[in-house]
């Protein structure tokens, strides 16, 4: 016979040529001398040195521990006084009673969302990155879950987790921002058969994901074809010099002319307009001559006025004149300081007075 002692804390499995025999308490024990005991910590997981059910069998031992079973596609979030530990996964465990204060939430992994008891701080843990599937939504988008290509609901802003399994889960996102849409260079013909390339642009705005990513295809694709369309209408209905003089009317036009085509697509056109007009060389040179010749034209106007005003001043000037000597003889000294302006010398000869040949020189004989 031997003695053994069982400490606080611990429990002891007694076997007997590897054959289990029975579970000894903390305490003082009398055992065999063929008989061997393995002590276990109450505080840690249960390792058993032989198959479970076998020990099981003890009902005394079966009392002391907690056994959980977890199956195929099932996973066991394992808590330790109230404090996330780790992730079971398909298997039979074992756990003492009594010391530590243990909590398991089994989980379904053949379904698709997370409905389990999980708190949603301890999914981003790595424990979980081989169970779960992440998706993020923006504070700009929006979001549809699609589960083995059906659509089952809109996602707003935020993080969204899925258990991983073979169920094919998409999410398929769509920016909720203000986007631009640009026609660069499109070559069309107006009404007088003059070619052109018009630069266009539209701002735009998803307003329906469901119909822009559900009921059509490549929205972006059909908006774009959408506009170029109603701009090849309008430019072919109107002459170049109407195009050239109305381009401001034209944004006007592609709103009002796609504005139910759009809501089909689910977006919202919000500006639009023509940034160039872009002619080709020989019609560019002809408008170039077209302008130079009316400007021409204009400054002739404009001269031929100027002489008529100038010519009636002067013919209201000399009526004036003929009617009062006095304004005559003072128009006739204003012009003769005009030319005593423009000479620089005076040369005087003979031996008539200086002011009789002054006299000579201005005045004029009668």
């Amino acid at each position: 016979m031997k003695r053994i002692r069982i400490t606080t804390g611990r429990v002891g499995l007694v076997f007997k040529n590897e054959n289990y025999k029975r579970v000894l308490s903390e305490g003082a024990h009398w055992l065999m001398l063929n008989e061997t005991v393995y002590q276990y910590d109450l505080t840690k997981p249960f390792q058993s040195p032989i198959d479970l059910n076998i020990l099981l069998r003890d009902a005394a031992l079966a009392e002391l521990l907690i056994v959980v079973e977890v199956r195929d596609n099932e996973i066991v979030l394992q808590h330790e006084n109230g404090n996330f530990k780790t992730v079971l996964t398909a298997g039979r465990y074992a756990f003492w009673k009594g010391v530590t204060k243990y909590d398991f939430v089994k989980a379904d992994l053949t379904k698709v969302d997370i409905n389990e008891a999980i708190d949603v701080a301890t999914l981003p843990r790595k424990e979980f990155a081989p169970f779960v599937r992440v998706f993020t939504v923006e504070s700009f988008q929006k979001g549809i879950l699609m589960v083995d290509g059906k659509l089952i609901k809109v996602l707003d802003t935020g993080l969204y987790y899925f258990w991983n399994n073979a169920i094919v889960i998409t999410v398929v996102k769509i920016d909720l921002r203000q986007l631009q849409l640009e026609i660069s260079g499109q070559e069309m013909l107006t009404k007088d058969k003059a070619a052109l390339r018009i630069n266009f642009f539209a701002q735009y705005q998803v307003v329906d994901i469901e119909k822009a990513l559900v009921d059509n295809k490549d929205y972006e694709k059909q908006l774009y074809i959408l506009m170029q369309l109603a701009l090849r209408e309008i430019v072919g209905t109107h002459t170049l010099d109407d195009l050239l003089e109305k381009k401001d009317a034209i944004a006007g036009y592609v709103i009002e002319t796609l504005k139910n085509k759009t809501n089909r697509l689910g977006v919202q056109i919000r500006d639009c307009g023509v940034r160039d007009i872009i002619l080709p060389g020989e019609v560019k040179e002809i408008m170039n001559q077209v302008l130079v010749a009316q400007k021409k034209a204009e400054a002739n106007v404009i001269m031929r006025r100027e002489e008529t005003a100038s010519t009636r001043s002067l013919l209201n000037t000399a009526k004036l004149m003929e009617d009062n000597a006095m304004l005559f003889k003072l128009k006739e000294m204003e012009y003769v300081e005009k030319i005593a302006d423009k000479i620089n010398t005076i040369s005087l000869s003979g031996g008539t007075q200086i002011v009789d040949q002054l006299k000579e020189i201005f005045i004029p004989r009668k």
